[in-house]
C-alpha cells in the first residue's frame, strides 16, 4: 500500500473483508484445511527498502492454518473481526481497539486472551486485505498529538459538517488534537503560513515553547508527540510534508528511546512496516543533542545499562 494508491470506499472494504471468509471457505469446500499467510511482523524481516527510503517487511512468511488448535483459534478470531468491522461499517460507528477487545468475550472460543492480540490481528488484516486500520473504523484508545501554529484545516464533524480551524487562533494553549482519521474524508488542509514543523517529544518542552510563542516567532507549526507517535500524528505530518513541502523537524532527547521515536517518524515502525511508506515522513531531519556534542561539549550523561 503506497501513499498514492486510492483509499479504499467502504463496499470495497467489505468485500475485501468478504474475501478472506470466501479463501478460507473455498479450501475447506476443495478439503483442504483454511490458512492465511502473512510476513513475519518481526525485526528479524525488517529490511531498509532503498528506493522507498523507509524499512519494510522482508521475505520471511508465516502461514495459520487450521491443523494445529492456536492457528485453528486465530482464523477464528479473525472471521470474527471481520464480522464485527463489517457491522461498525454498515451502522457508521467505530470502535476503539479496546472495546473490540471485551466484545470478543462474546466469542467464545474466539475470546482474545490480551488486548496486545486483538490489535495484532486487526494489523494482520490490514496486510491482508491492504486496506487500513482507519477504513475498519477502529480507533485507539490514546489521543493523537497536539498542534499549535498557524495552519488551517477543516474536520467533519459527528454531524457530517465541515468545520474550519486555525489551529493557532481558534484553539486554547493546549493545541488542536488531532482526530484518529486525518484522511482527506475526515480532515483536509486548507492554507498556512508557517515555514516548518517542529515535532517535540515531550509535553514540558511543547508547553514551553507555546508559553514562549516559539510557533509564532519562528513562523513554524509546534507538534507534541505524546512519547512514541500515534499513526495519526505521523500520518498528519506525512501529509503536510508531500501536500505544502514543508520540512518537518524532530526535537527529542539524546537517547536511544528518543532516537526510536525519531526513527519511527522517518523510517517507519516494525508494526506498521506495511504501511511504511503511507506513515513515514524520510525527509524529516533530527534535531537536538547528539552522542558527538556530549564529548565535544563536556556535556553531564548517564551511563547506558
Amino acid at each position: 500500500m503506497s501513499d498514492a494508491a486510492p483509499r479504499r470506499n467502504k463496499e470495497q472494504v467489505v468485500d475485501a473483508l468478504h474475501d478472506v471468509a470466501v479463501e478460507m471457505h473455498n479450501r475447506m469446500q476443495r478439503g483442504d484445511p483454511p490458512r492465511m499467510t502473512l510476513p513475519v511482523r518481526s525485526k528479524s524481516n525488517i529490511s531498509f527498502d532503498n528506493r522507498l527510503g523507509v524499512f519494510k517487511y522482508g521475505k520471511k512468511k508465516t502461514v495459520r492454518d487450521a491443523t494445529s488448535l492456536g492457528s485453528a483459534r486465530q482464523l477464528l478470531r479473525t472471521l470474527h473481526i471481520t464480522e464485527f468491522i463489517e457491522e461498525m461499517i454498515d451502522s457508521g460507528k467505530s470502535s476503539t481497539l479496546r472495546e473490540m477487545y471485551y466484545i470478543s468475550e462474546g466469542w467464545g472460543h474466539g475470546k482474545f486472551g490480551s488486548q496486545n492480540e486483538s490489535n495484532n490481528l486487526a494489523e494482520d488484516l490490514e496486510i491482508v486485505t491492504k486496506c487500513l486500520r482507519e477504513d475498519f473504523k477502529l480507533r485507539p484508545e490514546e489521543d493523537g498529538a497536539r498542534i499549535i501554529g498557524n495552519i488551517t484545516v477543516e474536520e467533519r464533524n459527528r454531524k457530517g459538517d465541515w468545520m474550519r480551524i486555525n489551529c493557532r487562533d481558534d484553539v486554547g494553549d493546549s493545541g488542536y488534537g488531532v482526530p484518529y482519521n486525518v484522511e482527506s474524508e475526515k480532515l483536509r488542509l486548507i492554507e498556512e503560513d508557517i515555514d516548518f514543523v517542529m515535532a517535540i517529544e515531550t509535553g514540558g518542552m511543547f508547553d514551553r515553547l507555546v508559553e514562549n510563542g516559539f510557533d509564532e516567532e519562528a513562523r513554524c507549526a509546534l507538534v507534541h508527540l505524546k512519547g512514541q507517535p500515534a499513526r495519526s500524528t505521523r500520518r498528519i505530518m506525512r501529509r503536510i510534508s508531500d501536500e505544502w513541502k514543508k520540512p518537518i523537524v524532530v526535537f527529542a532527547d539524546c537517547d536511544p528511546w528518543s532516537f526510536r521515536i525519531f526513527a519511527s517518524i522517518a523510517y517507519g515502525a516494525i508494526k506498521t512496516a506495511h504501511i511504511s511508506e503511507y506513515l513515514a515522513t524520510k525527509e524529516a531531519t533530527y534535531l537536538g543533542i547528539t552522542a558527538d556534542d556530549i564529548l565535544a561539549y563536556d556535556l553531564p550523561s548517564d551511563d547506558l545499562t
